[in-house]
């Protein structure tokens, strides 16, 4: 029935498929950038946990009865640990940006939101119609002229602390831009939690910036917290009106009890091994930049192929080295590349190595 359209993707080596990859490979492709995902004692502890309850797994949506209070433990200790006034755990990121961008922006509202921003937040705006004003990626003075030109009762501006594709960082002026502008700034830390700071709780802690009202934060509890999942933190208020309006908080089952009590022990882990895992975060960033001359910031290193069969061809040899990297292509980037993520557990030299396999075979 689709047959068309399946050789249409195979012919620009645009296909994709599930795979299972061998589990011995030095895992450089995936999200998992402090290596918690192999990590069993965390995993027994977050079971141990668990088995504390009488209800062990998620009996309905959060409004009904599938409220548990490992939940509602997660969301005081994240927004605490952040410096906000409340949170609120959802069923994954991908949710989390649909809820926040459907819910917020009502009528007579403007949303601003960066041309590189996820997908997941795209496809809300999409619900908005007019009501959506893209700018270009990091341009700070774009986003201002834009502001100026598209006046409105709430202006809310959409981010990443990290672009999950280029690796680099929103620049802290478009903080004081939606600060000088008033304006609600939703910044997804997907990519940046866990990563940035000394005390690894992201962006706002990187820049150092004041929490207000005004601020939303929302993440994953996968990538580098090492479960599934994902929370928005925000004022009471904020965090009233989703319970309220969000669709995907309201009609969507309460999220996985055991994988929200693993993202808790997670962040209870990092936050006592901060500088340790600091240390290897910054040993990483400082052999990717000698060896390939690009200044990393976070822990992804993307590197532009010539072709989408080409970055097939790089990743496969790459794996035959016992390596595994990231193939990206269209529609998810403009460029192909090979995506490398700098992950804590994968020993320096072996990162050194494949950045070096991938540069000689970049252009050939």
């Amino acid at each position: 029935m689709y047959e068309n359209e399946l050789k249409a993707l195979k012919k620009a080596g645009r296909y994709r498929e599930r795979k299972l990859f061998d589990d011995t490979l030095q895992d450089m492709a995936s999200n998992d950038y402090l290596g918690l995902s192999s990590n069993k004692k965390q995993f027994k502890k977050a079971v141990k946990l668990v088995g504390e309850y009488e209800t062990l797994t998620s009996k309905a949506s959060m409004l009904v009865n599938g409220y548990h209070p490992i939940h509602r433990i997660f969301e005081l200790t994240m927004a605490e640990y952040n410096g906000f006034e409340e949170g609120l755990v959802v069923g994954s990121g991908f949710l989390a940006n649909m809820a926040l961008i459907e819910a917020l922006v009502r009528k007579g509202d403007m949303l601003f939101m960066d041309e590189e921003y996820h997908a997941s937040g795209v496809m809300a705006a999409q619900l908005l119609g007019e009501r959506v004003v893209t700018f270009a990626h990091n341009d700070v003075e774009d986003l201002k002229a834009k502001l100026a030109t598209y006046p409105a009762a709430r202006q809310i501006i959409a981010v990443e602390g990290v672009y999950s594709m280029g690796g680099d960082l929103c620049k802290k002026e478009i903080f004081e831009l939606a600060e000088q502008a008033k304006a609600l700034l939703i910044v997804d830390e997907a990519h940046s939690a866990g990563v940035l700071g000394l005390k690894l709780m992201g962006i706002f802690e990187y820049y150092g910036i004041q929490i207000t009202p005004r601020h939303i934060k929302m993440g994953t509890l996968g990538k580098a917290y090492g479960s599934y999942g994902a929370y928005i933190l925000a004022s009471k208020e904020i965090i009233a009106f989703l319970v309220n309006r969000a669709k995907p908080i309201i009609y969507s089952t309460a999220p996985s009890v055991f994988d929200t009590a693993l993202a808790l022990v997670n962040i209870e882990h990092i936050r006592k091994k901060a500088a340790t895992y600091t240390k290897k975060i910054l040993e990483r960033q400082m052999a990717a930049r000698n060896d390939t001359g690009m200044v990393c910031h976070s822990l992804i290193v993307p590197i532009e192929m010539p072709s989408n069969e080409h970055a097939l061809f790089v990743q496969k040899g790459l794996m035959a080295q016992g390596y595994l990297v990231g193939a990206i292509r269209q529609p998810t980037v403009k460029t192909p590349i090979i995506r490398l993520i700098l992950n804590t557990s994968v020993p320096t030299q072996k990162i050194r190595h494949a950045l070096a396999l991938i540069q000689h075979n970049a252009v050939q």
